[in-house]
């Protein structure tokens, strides 16, 4: 129904979006014993913790930097088979070291499938550098000063994930003011775990043009004045919303809600095979779900393309596209 139409994505964890066939092949390629987390082409957790440690096991079958660059070119291609042409993938350089691939190794061998996949489908593609905030203060300032220091045209946000209800946002101020000196666009994830507080600290600390999910604002009426008032862009992640138990289900997601309060939303899939889900089928729950007819539609596309980490001349070039 949505498939003709431009999608853009800016909330994707790049280990979270790894195809189960790829996974799969790359685990019988390592000899590494997954069968406890994928069963019959499917990603297996039952709650928030589980999913984490599942995310960390399927994780464990990338270790190269050409495993990465596999990765990235294949979901990049996915994306670009059904009309997407831009795409954030949110990566963590601490996942690289803890690997024992080194951060640099593995970012350049996102870069490279980044590369690959542009040149065959056309589809652009950025890096947002993520701090993971349960491994605590230190780790994601050494993730923002990577980001900097960095230098790579292809990083151009930072980012904060990981267990919500650790610590407060003010403990990862310092990581934040780091990237913001450095030039790169600034999202953290609040309101999906906890509560609309954790939005109104993220505001009030971080001072983000986008924040990842952000949809428990939808409890605090005069928290979503202001974020309509403020323009941030919430990055809104539907299909794992519901699968997280969030909300109970697509009629109680307040997607439209905050829409037609005057806040500017995109949709986004988040880590679309654990959660049965696709950047496909979240345009399609677009339409099914909430309503959103294809000019809404393309709205919130335009909308992605107006809050993407990159340069001017690059967003005139996608605009033009959409």
């Amino acid at each position: 129904m949505t498939r003709h139409l431009k999608k853009v994505e800016l909330h994707c964890h790049l280990e979270g979006a790894a195809p189960p066939s790829l996974t799969l092949a790359q685990a019988r390629k390592y000899n590494i014993d997954i069968a406890a987390y994928l069963k019959d082409g499917a990603y297996v957790w039952h709650d928030f913790a589980s999913f984490l440690q599942c995310y960390d096991k399927i994780s464990e079958v990338y270790k190269t930097e050409e495993d990465y660059a596999l990765l990235t070119e294949t979901y990049l291609g996915e994306l670009a088979s059904v009309g997407t042409i831009y795409s954030e993938l949110i990566v963590s350089p601490d996942h690289g070291k803890r690997i024992g691939l080194g951060a640099d190794a593995y970012i350049a061998g996102v870069c490279e499938g980044i590369r690959r996949a542009e040149a065959a489908n056309g589809i652009v593609a950025r890096l947002i550098v993520t701090g993971e905030r349960h491994f605590g203060p230190d780790s994601v300032v050494g993730a923002a000063e990577y980001a900097a220091k960095a230098r790579n045209p292809l990083i151009t946000g930072f980012n904060l994930a990981g267990e919500e209800r650790m610590g407060r946002v003010a403990d990862y101020a310092r990581a934040f003011d780091i990237a913001r000196d450095a030039g790169l666009g600034l999202t953290i994830h609040a309101g999906e775990v906890c509560g609309p507080f954790s939005v109104a600290d993220a505001l009030d600390v971080v001072r983000p043009s986008r924040i990842g999910h952000g949809v428990r604002a939808i409890e605090d009426e005069a928290l979503v004045r202001r974020l309509a008032e403020q323009g941030t862009v919430l990055e809104v992640c539907p299909g794992s919303n519901i699968a997280l138990k969030v909300f109970p289900d697509f009629a109680a997601h307040p997607l439209r809600r905050l829409k037609e309060a005057g806040v500017r939303v995109t949709i986004s899939s988040d880590d679309p095979p654990f959660f049965h889900t696709s950047l496909e089928r979240e345009y399609e729950l677009a339409a099914s779900a909430f309503g959103f007819t294809d000019s809404e539609i393309d709205e919130l596309t335009r909308t992605g393309l107006e809050a993407a980490f990159v340069d001017e001349e690059t967003r005139k070039v996608l605009l033009a596209r959409l």
